[in-house]
């Protein structure tokens, strides 16, 4: 017997309303989330479910705005005490949180009850949501599709109708990439919005912050309203909102946006993709606002090179950790091979080619401050192409060999005089030119669902605003929404 049939066609503030009402009851609100959850299993979104622990939470008199909406965490730098976090790897197969988060204790106090962590790439890594250990999450959209990455677990939750939102973090991508992949609302705040601690002071170097992917605008405006502002500790420092992003979401001013389809990098676009930015732009046209085309000033084997020689050397130090505190078994042998690949990569880098990357990071970020000077808003697609393949984001079966032979050796120096780093970079920022300069600056960025192409798969548009100007694009998105509604798009499941 289906349990509240209905549940699928509200969102969190929806879902919250009819709870406030008596129209429904929590219980019945979570046991319609936890029937859907069961229901499509088969593509392989939540991997710890935590069933008994939400019940017996919903015993507890949970108040806020999304008081009994039920939601997702991603197994990824969110903590719950209690309850598994295994960063997508098999060497953290039984790591058990000891505290919640500062952003979990936030959640909590905004009333969501969170019944099961959702699939992720090992350490976020991927752009795609593939860990070995846990197997591939499938876009619900297209089986054969990759629900994209790092967020990739939590964007297919939402999208198959399980949750109305879920959490997410974004390092390179990670909530836009899936968001765009699976048709929904992604925002990245501008770094520092949302709290990291109290077990991290700063994420990848600033680069990744924590949100949520949402159906709605207003989910995404009202969860920020909850989580955002101070914490004990904090490295940065961010001037407040200018009030309730909720309550701002009416009343876009006409916005000056400079756009461009043209890869840093100097790749080839999809052309599905450009036609998708192509399409907003008229659609901004058309809702009044000054939409002029530009071209990519930045250097963009520079900016890739910059943003990989820092992955790789978080990746080692984590590996390290890994080893220090479980057993350099696990870190050398229960690891996936790129893993490990990037790990070896960044101990073997000097730390003079660190300090380098990050000061181009700061020139990233002063380059797009001049930039936002001039426009409110810069439009570009989130990807190069849409939703890939399952399993065509895999090393090559040669590259497998020479990376397991330079691994055994520990032949990183060899590795890096291979020019192996550059590739690397390249072949990724090939397939996501966009989302990382936001990463890097720190800027807050969007991708909102305004395309399908012909074979019925989502194509995001990706906004970025300048430091703290959250709400310029909340407006804007809520305007989209109004103009060119998506919360009646859904994939058919099977």
């Amino acid at each position: 017997m289906t349990t509240f049939p209905e549940y699928e066609n509200f969102d969190g503030l929806g879902l919250a309303e009819l709870i406030k009402k008596k129209e429904i009851t929590k219980a019945e609100v979570l046991d319609a989330a936890m029937e859907r959850a069961d229901k499509w299993k088969n593509i392989n979104s939540i991997i710890f479910p935590m069933y008994d622990i939400a019940k017996e939470y919903l015993k507890k008199d949970v108040e806020g705005p999304f008081a009994g909406v039920p939601t997702l965490l991603k197994d990824l730098i969110a903590d719950y005490e209690g309850t598994p976090i295994s960063s997508g790897s098999k060497s953290l197969r039984e790591h058990i949180s000891t505290v919640d988060s500062n952003l979990v204790k936030r959640f909590k106090k905004a009333g969501v009850i969170i019944f099961g962590k959702t699939n992720a790439p090992e350490f976020g890594i991927m752009g795609t949501t593939e860990p070995e250990y846990f197997g591939p999450t499938l876009n619900p959209w297209d089986n054969t599709r990759s629900s994209g990455g790092s967020s990739g677990g939590s964007a297919a939750a939402v999208a198959a109708g399980i949750v109305p939102f879920a959490h997410g973090g974004d390092g390179g991508g990670s909530i836009r990439i899936p968001s765009s992949n699976c048709g929904l609302f992604g925002l990245k705040p501008t770094r520092g919005r949302n709290p990291t601690g109290p077990l991290y002071g700063e994420i990848l170097d600033g680069a990744v912050v924590e949100h949520i992917l949402t159906k709605s605008v207003r989910d995404s405006a009202a969860m920020l309203d909850c989580t955002n502002g101070p914490e004990l500790g904090a490295p940065y420092s961010i001037c407040p909102p200018d009030g309730s992003y909720l309550k701002a979401l009416e009343n876009c001013p006409k916005l000056k946006i400079g756009y461009s389809v043209k890869s840093v990098m100097g790749g080839a676009i999809n052309p599905d993709v450009v036609k998708a930015i192509l399409d907003t732009v008229m659609l901004l046209k058309d809702l009044g606002h000054e939409v002029q085309e530009i071209s990519p000033t930045v250097d963009g084997a520079l900016l890739a090179k910059s943003y990989l020689v820092n992955l790789c050397a978080h990746v080692g130090a984590d590996l390290k950790l890994i080893a220090t505190k479980l057993s350099k078994y696990a870190a050398k042998n229960e690891v996936e091979l790129i893993t490990k690949t990037l790990g070896l990569i960044g101990t073997r880098l000097p730390a003079s080619e660190f300090v380098q990357a990050k000061r181009y990071w700061h020139e990233i970020s002063m380059s797009y401050a001049k930039f936002h000077q001039k426009y409110d808003l810069h439009l570009t697609p989130v990807g190069s192409m849409p939703p890939v393949l399952l399993g065509s984001e895999d090393v090559a079966p040669m590259e497998k060999v020479l990376m397991g032979m330079v691994n055994l050796m520990g032949a990183g120096k060899l590795l890096i005089k291979s020019g192996i780093v550059d590739k690397i970079a390249k072949e990724s920022f090939d397939k996501f030119p966009f989302t990382q300069m936001a990463n890097l600056s720190g800027n807050p960025s969007m991708s909102v669902p305004l395309f399908w192409n012909d074979s019925n798969l989502p194509i995001g548009s990706m906004f970025s605003a300048k430091w703290g100007d959250e709400m310029t694009l909340f407006k804007l998105a809520a305007q989209l929404e109004k103009a060119r509604p998506w919360s009646h798009k859904r994939p058919k499941l099977s």
